[in-house]
């Protein structure tokens, strides 16, 4: 779901668990110098946290609070989540769980 920002633009409000994270680009030259063509790049694993959703909710229907929080910049598994694109932007929406570390 994407809203108005206050600048005009969209905002992602993410629901429950769930992180909205923008990609860190992919390395374009390898530490020896070589130009990797874009078939030949990792996906990033990297991302910093946009968005976050008011948490968890237990069995007994308590909301959990998320552990990470908006501007975090952390490491995630690879392939999680879900490719999204809102306006030129595109994001990343996965699962707190699949978020490995911050850093």
């Amino acid at each position: 779901m994407a809203k108005k920002g206050k600048s005009g633009g969209s905002k992602i409000v993410p629901l429950g668990d769930k992180v909205v994270l923008k990609r860190q680009a992919a390395e374009a030259m390898t530490a020896g110098g070589i130009v990797l063509p874009d078939s030949a790049k990792d996906r990033p694993q990297r991302g910093e946290v946009i968005a976050i959703g008011d948490g968890h909710t237990r069995d007994d229907g308590k909301k959990v609070p998320l552990t990470v929080k908006e501007g975090d910049r952390v490491i995630f598994s690879s392939y999680a989540g879900d490719e999204i694109k809102v306006g030129d932007e595109e994001y990343l929406l996965l699962s707190e769980r699949d978020i490995l570390c911050t850093y």
